[in-house]
């Protein structure tokens, strides 16, 4: 159970990261490279992003594992990574299944 639990948790923390970083690209990082002809922040925060964005899959994957998810679940989680402030509504849904896990565990 505490597994489970934990499992939850690094993915909401690395799925709020990974919005951020992805909310940073688009609204600081790409108006610097188009606007103020400062490509380097494109790279440097598309790189963070990138290795966020994988980071954030393979932890779908990891609680997909151990929560036994179903393919609906999975695809929402990965499609969520795609749309800006998705993982953030996500986030909002997986704290009650964490919050359910933790009532099971005390009970």
């Amino acid at each position: 159970m505490e597994k489970k639990i934990s499992t939850l948790q690094q993915l909401r923390w690395i799925g709020n990261v990974e919005g951020i970083s992805f909310l940073v690209l688009l609204l600081i990082s790409m108006p610097l490279k188009y606007y103020f002809q400062y490509p380097m922040a494109v790279k440097v925060n598309g790189w963070i992003h990138g290795i966020l964005f994988i980071a954030y899959i393979l932890a779908v994957l990891k609680t997909a594992y151990y929560l036994k998810w179903n393919l609906t679940k999975i695809a929402v989680a990965l499609i969520a990574s795609l749309i800006p402030l998705a993982t953030f509504v996500l986030d909002r849904s997986l704290k009650k299944d964490q919050d359910q896990l933790v009532m099971e565990k005390l009970s």
